[in-house]
């Protein structure tokens, strides 16, 4: 018979919530990633949840690649648009944010989209269309890869 460990979701979330701080990611986008990530592993994308923790975000930040403290720079905006730096923050943070600004624009005037550059590994592509379909909306997000990668 093979033992089963089983970990309640809300103790990985904090600990994965806890990793990020101890790395220097403040605690309102420590909290963002972290769901991001045990979100990838709820719905079944082991591929870009907490196993990338160590290899993506903690070796990252160690090496400089990626910065703790994410910069949001909104560089250019309209009523119904924004265009926004991310400056090598945390991707997850970035796209929550990106996402939460267009679901604004769009209540307001009926359309929202954001872009975003510099933005680093955001996690998984799905857990941000779901925050505009909770808000009764349809949203879409994408992102480009290192070169790498085939496009799918």
């Amino acid at each position: 018979m093979n033992d089963v460990c089983m970990i309640k979701l809300n103790l990985l979330e904090s600990f994965m919530r806890d990793v990020f701080l101890k790395i220097g990611v403040p605690l309102k986008e420590a909290k963002i990633c972290a769901n991001v990530l045990v979100a990838a592993d709820r719905m079944g994308f082991d591929s870009h949840g907490i196993s990338r923790m160590k290899t993506i975000y903690y070796d990252r930040i160690k090496a400089g690649i990626q910065r703790p403290i994410t910069k949001f720079e909104i560089v250019k905006e309209t009523s119904t648009t924004a265009v926004i730096d991310g400056n090598h923050g945390m991707g997850h943070y970035i796209a929550y944010q990106a996402m939460e600004m267009a679901i604004k624009k769009a209540k307001k005037y009926g359309l929202g989209m954001t872009v975003v550059r510099n933005s680093t590994h955001y996690g998984i592509a799905g857990y941000y269309p779901l925050m505009a379909v909770k808000n009764k909306m349809i949203g879409l997000t994408g992102t480009n890869a290192r070169p790498s990668v085939a496009p799918t």
